[in-house]
């Protein structure tokens, strides 16, 4: 491991949850204003992500009084209190551009709910 690995490991932030694109999720970023500090929570769908590492990001898109508004965030950020998932959505495309063309919310459908069934195995004793 070189010098530039170490560094890079050192600045990974390992409370960051697994998400993708599709999923809904809300960012907590701390907002400093003067002397104050407050969390502020930005609540949308993952259009993209980007990179990787230190200098990997994401883009969450929300309409806010019927206007869309995107955010980028760096995933690693020491500015990002928290991330939470909301919802997992599911979604075959890498990016969700087209999300900037409609007017409407979108519809995605929710991941893991018909492939979670769990199956219990009863075991069955000859005597």
């Amino acid at each position: 491991m070189n010098v530039i690995d170490k560094i890079t490991a050192s600045q990974l932030n390992p409370n960051v949850p697994e998400f993708r694109v599709g999923d809904t999720v809300r960012v907590d970023v701390k907002i400093i204003e003067g002397k104050r500090e407050r969390i502020q929570a930005f609540e949308g769908i993952v259009t993209k992500r980007h990179g990787s590492g230190v200098s990997e990001t994401f883009t969450v898109r929300k309409i806010s009084a019927g206007v869309g508004v995107e955010r980028t965030f760096p995933v690693h950020s020491p500015k990002l209190a928290n991330i939470v998932v909301v919802r997992k959505g599911k979604v075959r495309r890498a990016k969700l551009n087209y999300l900037k063309k409609l007017v409407s919310q979108p519809k995605i459908k929710e991941r893991g709910r018909g492939n979670t069934k769990v199956v219990e195995a009863t075991k069955e004793v000859n005597e």
